[in-house]
């Protein structure tokens, strides 16, 4: 092989034939995070059906600030750096994510683009929840869909309010200097 070129590790083929995560994992997980852990058992079972499975690498990105919402991300193994890129180029890491945690979850409820970027900072197992395959479960399922959404919207009302917080006491520690 010439020593010209260089070898690209990409996940994408790997991605379209990855093997399941263990179900009890996933069912582990799932069962753990406020938006799914109200579902009656038999649509659990419908809901688990529907999660696609994706690895990263290290330094993979999952998607990137401005790319169009079309899932939500929920971590199995590994870890993802939630980051923001201003218009300037500056780069703010806003938060890092592990097992259990989940995030992409503004894409289930809004048609608008990526607000930051996400990334594996070391090999990562997620499940995915497209948007259409929801909104097929919600149609179908409305009641269970009902629970999902309003678990979705507790940990977005929870994490406005951490932020409200953090730009108050922002707020005071600048005005009294």
């Amino acid at each position: 092989m010439n020593d010209d070129y260089k070898i690209i590790k990409s996940s994408f083929w790997s991605n379209l034939f990855k093997t399941p995560t263990k179900k009890d994992q996933l069912e582990d997980i799932l069962l753990s995070m406020a938006p799914f852990k109200n579902l009656d058992k038999k649509y659990f079972k419908v809901l688990v059906k529907i999660i696609h499975n994706r690895v990263y690498s290290p330094n993979e990105y999952v998607f990137m600030q401005k790319d169009p919402g079309i899932g939500l991300y929920l971590i199995i193994k590994g870890e993802i750096l939630i980051t923001y890129e201003t218009e300037d180029g500056e780069r703010y890491d806003l938060a890092n994510l592990l097992s259990g945690d989940f995030f992409g979850e503004l894409a289930i409820l809004d048609e608008d683009r990526r607000s930051a970027s996400a990334i594996a900072m070391k090999e990562s197992q997620l499940a995915v929840i497209f948007k259409p395959d929801l909104d097929e479960f919600i149609d179908v399922y409305p009641k269970e869909g009902i629970k999902i959404l309003r678990g979705i919207s507790q940990i977005i009302a929870t994490r406005l309010r951490i932020i409200n917080m953090d730009y108050i006491t922002l707020y005071n520690r600048i005005r009294n200097k």
